[in-house]
């Protein structure tokens, strides 16, 4: 039998971007005890989306600011609470979860559900934070659409470098791929079609040196290695894809060994969003996931809510 005055909450949610608190909202109105721990604002990546305008149901584009604080107060409304805290490291001693904080807090629970999200690998040059939201980008099914028509650089030269560049070239006819080696990392299959796309210019043995403008992107610095020289390229828009790290380094060293993990370090988990861990659950970006959307995210959460609710039940019986 548990000591339940040890639990502060039957839910414990890490991470309150999309799926987080679509996760605080659902395992609310499940009747659960919910705390959200978020190290920055609520919202997650949603933050950086200039104008949502693809979410289903929603027919007009709102800031993702916007869209995250309807969440939020959403998920506080049904009950949740969520904590501006980080988290330093997470355990579990037989069926209870403990999570140490920032703050020096320890909070335990029945159940877990990591929505720390990934992290968007920058370039770190000039002008990429400056410019985020007006112009810079990460992601082109959130953004591309504004930019119909007009000149894009993407700059990778991987899987999803190759993808959104296809993708960005289905909306305009001027996009750039530049690349810093002198072959693509991307599947060869992946490649050629980029290669052979006529809309797409690629640019390797180039990397992007300082994105310019005044407002908005007009013109990013480009380093062609291979002649030794540096020029100013015209773009309206940098589409970025180095890569993202799933924010898990508070998770035990041996959890992230065999199924827990795949190659990139993203948590695997079954259909109903349950890791290789009784009792932890994952949604979101920091999920192993062919698309990351915020309807994803979202969907994600709430199936993770209540597959944990029912994980919460079985423990309390």
């Amino acid at each position: 039998m548990f000591d339940h005055s040890q639990v502060d909450a039957d839910l414990l949610i890490l991470g309150a971007g999309p799926a987080g608190l679509a996760a605080a909202q659902y395992g609310s109105r499940a009747n659960l005890k919910v705390l959200a721990i978020e190290q920055m604002s609520p919202g997650g990546q949603a933050l950086l989306i200039d104008k949502l305008e693809n979410y289903p149901g929603d027919l007009n584009p709102r800031s993702g600011f916007d869209f995250a604080e309807d969440m939020r107060r959403q998920a506080e409304n049904f009950g949740a609470k969520i904590i501006g805290d980080g988290v330093l490291s997470l355990e579990k001693t037989g069926s209870l979860f403990s999570a140490v904080l920032d703050s020096g807090r320890t909070l335990r629970a029945y159940a877990v559900i990591l929505a720390t999200g990934a992290s968007h690998r920058s370039l770190g040059i000039p002008g990429e934070a400056e410019f985020a939201g007006r112009g810079v980008s990460y992601c082109a099914s959130c953004d591309g659409p504004f930019f119909k028509g007009k000149k894009i650089l993407v700059v990778g030269g991987g899987d999803a470098a190759c993808d959104e560049a296809r993708y960005l070239s289905l909306l305009t006819d001027k996009v750039i791929l530049a690349h810093r080696r002198d072959a693509f990392r991307a599947q060869k299959g992946v490649a050629q079609r980029v290669l052979e796309n006529p809309r797409i210019e690629v640019r390797f043995n180039t990397r992007p040196v300082e994105i310019r403008g005044d407002k908005q992107v007009t013109a990013v610095l480009l380093e062609d290695s291979a002649a030794k020289k540096q020029y100013e390229e015209p773009a309206d828009a940098v589409f970025i894809f180095a890569g993202t790290v799933p924010q898990i380094g508070f998770i035990p060293a041996a959890w992230t060994q065999g199924a827990f993990t795949d190659k990139a370090g993203y948590i695997i988990t079954d259909q109903r969003m349950e890791s290789a861990i009784p009792g932890l659950f994952a949604a979101g970006d920091v999920r192993a996931s062919p698309f990351r959307q915020v309807v994803v995210a979202a969907a994600e959460g709430a199936i993770a809510a209540h597959c944990a609710a029912e994980y919460i039940d079985s423990l309390k019986a």
